[in-house]
């Protein structure tokens, strides 16, 4: 990922779902400009969601989502509707795409109710309107968004009361023609208004500094740090400091000592040192206890979900048994190594706290399971790549099973002893613990 680009984590999720054949990718690729999805007359082309990150005017930097149909059949169909529904946990705006020849049927209705449950803002796509009798597209011209006034369609309703008429939502749906280009830019429009606030409760640091405060970044950089970059959590924090007009110093955790002896003789304190979690040991001793310290994790834990969650799930380490199962979830799927953190440095560093030896199976990227009621414990990475819906999900699954949920940094400080010193910045937090 470049510099200059919006992190994916950060984009407008825009899912589009539909029955295969409704013209999903057809309609993305009308709406995007460019043929990213796989158009075909083949049923089912689509077997997994694609991805795609892109500038969508005037919505800006979004990642659009290209799912399986919704009436895929047998046992491998079954999975790809699983997958499409599970791309609903990490979707913004919903885009349902239904084929306007055909009408809605049992899955639209499905599809619609669970838009609701989640609280995800939709729009209903009635494609192929050329093809519908009677010139639709045209009657479909003179009217607002191209919202037809059409006899046969103006009264389509869901049965069990949940409308999707034009008469009685029409700021959400909307006659179009993929393949005529007809109405497009309007749909483009619909989908805009439908943009979520930015619901983060904090921003990543601005809130914990003033303008001019120095805040020192310690970054080990260690075989999986790629050359010439720095990680994701890394570039959003400095880029947050440069917006409330910080001043960041970044260093190796081997410089650090060096690095406050030089501040503190030209009489600058640091007002806040962030380190990297894998360091956590080695920085709070390098840093004097009246500097406060945390780290990226706990700052994306705050930022993306529930710092408060995730910090009376690591005490649940301490009723940790032999056998019980730990769940360890990545967020990405980068390129593992052996002394990778989450598949190694995490399960030796609980055998070693717990003196119990558990037993550990491990998830990444998209694979967050539905059901984590088998779990004494779930261990999530910082969750730079994922959304903050997508987290704040898994979080409730936890919950709501009655499984505590953790993340790696928040652990890393449990196991290590420093926990309570690197909550010292948030005490509202740090009265739970006492």
């Amino acid at each position: 990922m470049g510099m200059n680009q919006t992190p994916a984590s950060e984009r407008v999720h825009i899912g589009f779902f539909g029955r295969r054949n409704a013209g999903k990718s057809s309609i993305i690729n009308a709406v995007t400009g460019q043929d990213l999805a796989i158009v075909s007359d083949v049923m089912g082309t689509t077997t997994d969601p694609v991805y795609k990150t892109m500038e969508l005017l005037p919505l800006g930097p979004v990642m659009v989502i290209d799912t399986p149909g919704i009436d895929d059949e047998g046992e491998l169909g079954a999975l790809r509707v699983k997958k499409s529904y599970q791309v609903l946990n990490k979707t913004d705006i919903g885009v349902l795409v239904i084929d306007s020849t055909v009408g809605i049927g049992p899955q639209e209705e499905a599809l619609v109710r669970r838009f609701r449950e989640k609280g995800i803002p939709f729009v209903v796509v009635y494609n192929k309107c050329d093809l519908l009798p009677g010139g639709q597209h045209s009657a479909a011209g003179n009217s607002p968004a191209g919202i037809s006034e059409h006899p046969a369609l103006s009264s389509t309703v869901i049965s069990g009361g949940a409308a999707l008429s034009p008469a009685d939502s029409a700021e959400h749906s909307i006659y179009v023609s993929a393949a005529r280009n007809i109405h497009i830019q309007e749909l483009k429009e619909l989908i805009a208004t439908l943009k979520p606030e930015d619901s983060h409760r904090y921003p990543l640091i601005g809130d914990l500094m003033s303008p001019g405060d120095l805040i020192v970044l310690v970054v080990p950089i260690d075989k999986a740090a790629p050359k010439g970059r720095l990680i994701l959590p890394q570039q959003q924090t400095i880029r947050d400091i440069l917006d409330h007009g910080g001043l960041s110093l970044v260093v190796r955790d081997t410089e650090l000592k060096d690095a406050l002896t030089n501040l503190r003789s030209g009489g600058i304190t640091p007002r806040l040192v962030v380190t990297d979690s894998q360091v956590f040991a080695r920085v709070s001793q390098d840093t004097p206890t009246h500097i406060p310290l945390t780290s990226f994790s706990i700052l994306f834990a705050r930022y993306k979900g529930d710092l408060g969650t995730a910090v009376q799930g690591a005490a649940a380490l301490d009723q940790v048994q032999d056998g019980d199962k730990i769940l360890i979830a990545e967020g990405c799927t980068h390129h593992r190594q052996c002394d990778d953190i989450g598949t190694h440095k995490i399960p030796g560093w609980i055998r070693q706290y717990t003196g119990k030896n558990p037993e550990f199976v491990f998830t990444s990227g998209t694979e967050f399971p539905d059901d984590v009621s088998g779990y004494r414990l779930v261990v999530h990475c910082g969750g730079c790549m994922l959304n903050e819906r997508e987290m704040k999900y898994r979080t409730a699954c936890c919950r709501d099973q009655g499984v505590p949920i953790t993340n790696y940094g928040i652990l890393i400080a449990q196991v290590t002893g420093i926990l309570r010193r690197s909550l010292e910045p948030f005490p509202d937090i740090l009265k739970q613990l006492s």
